[in-house]
């Protein structure tokens, strides 16, 4: 039996402008969604993976790659047979989540990449996903990229990004007051983690680094060591900061799902 669902929201980019209007290669990264997908299932919770659009996300190539496994070739390739086949890799649509009833997941978790900056972090849906699990008190990890897309619980989410990559922060803050997130500790993946991508993978600058967005709208925001794990937890949010943060994330996130599990259980055991 099922101890609850976990809804994973992924994306559905494929390509990110850059300054100077090129456009890279982008996606999700293969570990950040699978390794923590398979410890959900390990512990006994359902996992459902939902995007805008209701199709899989596109995994970065970047990541496909037996060295975000820590070089384990046999670990690679299981997670990229778990993509591929397992059912609750195949997708649906954020709508198809919201008609169903948010209530009836028990948390939310979101992997990186830097596919979230294009299309999650400015999602209605998503934003109306993240202000129910808010005022819930649900669990709900974002990974590496993956914390850019609490910016969509912004009333203006759009305009907040609108702001940014026209370089005007003052007008981004404007658009991000009544943000649910003010406060929070938070890490994300870091502006000197984001030069190597830059440099060496889309070999341009992207519009604007996640740690000063989120800073700008109000996250309290701590980074770690460039490329090694990191989780923060504040209240209900659990954020790691790069694709090292995998196995951490996912120990955390189970951990805060049971909990919140046990409490409920306790709540019945005396009503």
């Amino acid at each position: 039996m099922s101890k609850g669902k976990v809804v994973v929201i992924g994306s559905n980019a494929r390509r990110i402008e850059t300054r100077g209007g090129y456009w890279g290669a982008t996606g999700q990264y293969l570990n950040e969604t699978v390794v923590p997908a398979i410890a959900l299932i390990d512990a006994g919770y359902e996992v459902v993976m939902a995007t805008p659009d209701g199709t899989p996300p596109t995994i970065d190539k970047a990541s496909d790659t037996p060295a975000h496994f820590g070089g384990d070739v046999a670990a690679y390739q299981r997670a990229k047979d778990f993509y591929a086949n397992d059912p609750s890799m195949k997708g649906r649509s954020l709508a198809s989540i919201l008609e169903e009833g948010i209530a009836s997941y028990s948390g939310v978790f979101i992997p990186g990449g830097q596919a979230p900056i294009v299309d999650l972090m400015h999602d209605q849906q998503v934003g109306e996903i993240l202000r129910h699990v808010h005022t819930h008190q649900k669990p709900t990890a974002m990974l590496c990229h993956g914390p850019i897309s609490a910016v969509a619980a912004m009333p203006y989410a759009r305009e907040f990004r609108a702001a940014l990559i026209a370089s005007d922060p003052e007008k981004a803050k404007e658009w991000a007051s009544d943000w649910q997130y003010a406060d929070y500790r938070m890490t994300v993946f870091q502006k000197s983690e984001e030069k190597v991508i830059e440099d060496t993978i889309l070999h341009a600058k992207i519009y604007f680094d996640m740690p000063f967005a989120l800073g700008l709208a109000g996250a309290m925001i701590d980074t770690g060591p460039d490329f090694e794990p990191y989780v923060i937890e504040d209240r209900e949010l659990i954020t790691g900061q790069n694709p090292r943060s995998d196995h951490p994330i996912a120990k955390a996130l189970i951990a805060a799902l049971d909990r919140q599990l046990a409490g409920a259980d306790a709540q019945r055991a005396t009503a």
